[in-house]
């Protein structure tokens, strides 16, 4: 008779395997995130050369910021209106054509002759990126399932994104130095032109199944605020903010940011249904991405002017400096994404804002002698990584939890509240240094300026960091209405 017993040993199951892109999903993020990283070029790559453009078209020194703030006006107003128009026409569609403006732009850029071209061209490819982001992310997250893959990809974006920034100071000192301002422009033509043909046959289309009419009045009252908001904010940091331009731009502004909710709560197909702007974790994840946009984007702003008036770098010497911050950015960008899927998006906010926050406060201490430089490539290494954190947390929160069909919505609202907070942030650091400073722009006073400006950017990281910790509750991205 037999006494073995015909119980087995219990085994764990196997750990499941680790979710990997596909070949064609690897060639779309890609082509996406090249697109998305030739933007973000775009937003600096002017900065350093606008002496240089100023002197060959002739524009005055009071005029000469108009060529960034005709881009800025353009980009941040028409994201949202842009971000829905993808979910009705199709992402792949608004995409395509938006690379081929965005190429047509830069050509017409490149061979201006005067300020009203060279204005026009700064306009139309500002409209080109408020239609190519947004559409280009809806693309990304409806090829990316919600999950890990998703969050690895909007790590890499938003490294990409940040990166482009760092890059572009880099790139626009170089061909300014090198060749022409003009190169600055030409260079977008080539890569718009590779993107556009491989799009077609690459990108899989994605709509919503319905298609609703278009609303007209939220489309106008949200399109008019954002434009008189950014256009009040950037006249705030050249005139002042009790001028009466500034206030009655942003008066004006804030009341028809307003009306669009009023707009939005009646409308039949709203441009923005309520329930989505009740979200928690719409709400609060782009609020964390316009602090971390606003003072990161800011910061280097203020370090600039160190670098430039205080330590006297010239404009080539000021971007190779930042390339320290784009390492960062990209490190960041990388762990972001898994720091996300192993942490959840809120610790991963809260950790990368106090990380931003604390290597922004090491900034205080800058002084006037160029040994100085040690700790501002130190912190700004640092804070890169940290800025990225908060950023990747921002964009699994805000875009999570929502149908592929509100997608374009969804990604529509990030960047807006990415460009509002790149435009945001520059005036209001410009203005703090302006009121410590006064007339003085000798290198101590100057570096002063700075200080305060610095203490201040730090204190907003933290609190936005902070804040968002708290009202997006202990379920992260995974957070739904609140």
């Amino acid at each position: 008779m037999s006494t073995s017993s015909s119980t087995a040993p219990v085994t764990a199951p196997p750990p499941a395997p680790a979710v990997r892109m596909t070949g064609r999903q690897k060639l779309v993020l890609v082509l996406l995130l090249g697109a998305q990283f030739m933007i973000a070029v775009d937003f600096s790559i002017l900065n350093v050369a606008l002496p240089a453009v100023g002197e060959g078209l002739g524009f005055s020194l009071a005029h000469l910021q108009w060529i960034a703030t005709s881009f800025a006006l353009a980009a941040a107003g028409f994201t949202l209106l842009f971000g829905r128009v993808a979910d009705l026409v199709g992402r792949k569609r608004l995409f395509t054509g938006g690379m081929v403006v965005l190429g047509l732009s830069s050509a017409l850029g490149g061979l201006a002759t005067s300020p009203e071209v060279l204005l026009t061209a700064r306009v139309l490819q500002g409209l080109a990126t408020a239609a190519v982001t947004p559409a280009g992310l809806a693309l990304l997250t409806t090829a990316f399932k919600e999950g890990p893959l998703r969050e690895r990809a909007l790590g890499l974006n938003g490294a990409l994104m940040s990166a482009g920034f760092t890059a572009g100071a880099i790139l626009g000192g170089l061909l300014t130095d090198l060749l022409s301002w003009r190169w600055a422009f030409f260079i977008n033509v080539p890569v718009a032109a590779l993107v556009v043909a491989l799009a077609p046959s690459v990108i899989t289309d994605s709509r919503p199944a319905g298609r609703p009419k278009l609303d007209l009045p939220g489309a106008a009252t949200v399109t008019g605020g954002l434009l008189l908001l950014v256009y009040g904010l950037t006249q705030a940091g050249e005139s002042g903010w009790t001028t009466p331009t500034t206030l009655a731009a942003l008066l004006v502004g804030a009341a028809l940011l307003v009306g669009f909710w009023f707009v939005e709560k009646r409308a039949a197909a709203p441009l923005v249904p309520v329930h989505i702007l009740r979200r928690r974790s719409v709400v609060w994840g782009n609020a964390t991405g316009l602090i971390a946009f606003a003072t990161e984007t800011s910061l280097v702003f203020l370090l600039t002017l160190y670098l430039q008036e205080v330590l006297g770098y010239s404009p080539l010497a000021t971007g190779l400096a930042f390339g320290v911050l784009g390492i960062g950015t990209v490190i960041g960008g990388m762990l972001g994404g898994r720091a996300v899927g192993r942490f959840g998006s809120r610790r991963t906010i809260v950790t990368g804002g106090a990380v931003q926050a604390a290597a922004t406060l090491s900034l205080v201490a800058l002084g006037t002698s160029g040994g100085w430089i040690s700790l501002l490539l130190a912190a700004t290494f640092v804070g890169g990584v940290g800025n990225m954190l908060m950023i990747v947390g921002f964009m699994v929160t805000a875009t999570s939890g929502l149908p592929d069909g509100e997608q374009g919505l969804a990604t529509g609202l990030a960047t807006m509240t990415q460009q509002v907070g790149i435009t945001l942030g520059i005036p209001v650091m410009s203005a703090i240094v302006t009121a410590r400073t006064g007339t003085d722009t000798g290198p101590g006073a100057v570096l002063s300026g700075v200080s305060t400006a610095v203490l201040v950017n730090s204190a907003l990281v933290l609190a936005g960091a902070l804040l968002a910790g708290v009202f997006l509750g202990r379920s992260g991205s995974r957070a739904s209405a609140g």
